[in-house]
């Protein structure tokens, strides 16, 4: 008789108050992401030289590299302006490309307006189990487990800024 064992890797959750609106947040988040996320932190064979976030669902997280190649790193699956979008995060256990999503990790990012002025976004990147290579996926969720806080707080000042 043989039994079958499911693996869970607990999602990483992470938030962040930022003393902008709602709209402002979800913005700098999405259609200013070139002005917050880390250049050193992508999966090219170059340097970076332009993130962009494509604003629907089904738009994709692209980098640029100065060799001319790009490099997708999600799809937007949910689209919701200015609360919510949850994406692909199409980079594997080694940290190198995906193109099969349904193996993919995902991340969900809420805008919640606690005032006119001030935004809690909260971030959860879930689903490493999806992935087929469990020590990479532990590996993946504890490299963005201790990435995501900097890398927020990055936001935040650009956000403020």
């Amino acid at each position: 008789m043989s039994s079958t064992k499911t693996i869970t890797i607990a999602p990483v959750k992470k938030a962040v108050t930022v003393d902008v609106s709602q709209e402002k947040a979800f913005e700098v988040f999405t259609a200013g992401v070139d002005r917050w996320w880390p250049k050193e932190h992508h999966i090219g064979a170059t340097p970076v030289v332009k993130e962009t976030i494509e604003g629907w669902k089904g738009g994709k997280w692209r980098t640029l590299h100065e060799d001319g190649s790009e490099t997708i790193n999600g799809t937007m699956l949910v689209w919701d302006p200015p609360k919510r979008i949850v994406f692909s995060w199409e980079i594997n256990g080694q940290w190198k490309q995906e193109t099969n999503i349904s193996i993919c990790s995902e991340v969900e990012v809420r805008f919640t307006a606690e005032t006119a002025n001030r935004t809690r976004v909260e971030l959860e990147h879930r689903n490493f189990e999806r992935m087929p290579d469990i020590e990479g996926a532990k590996g993946m969720r504890d490299g963005v487990d201790n990435g995501w806080p900097g890398i927020l707080d990055q936001f935040r000042k650009i956000a403020q800024g």
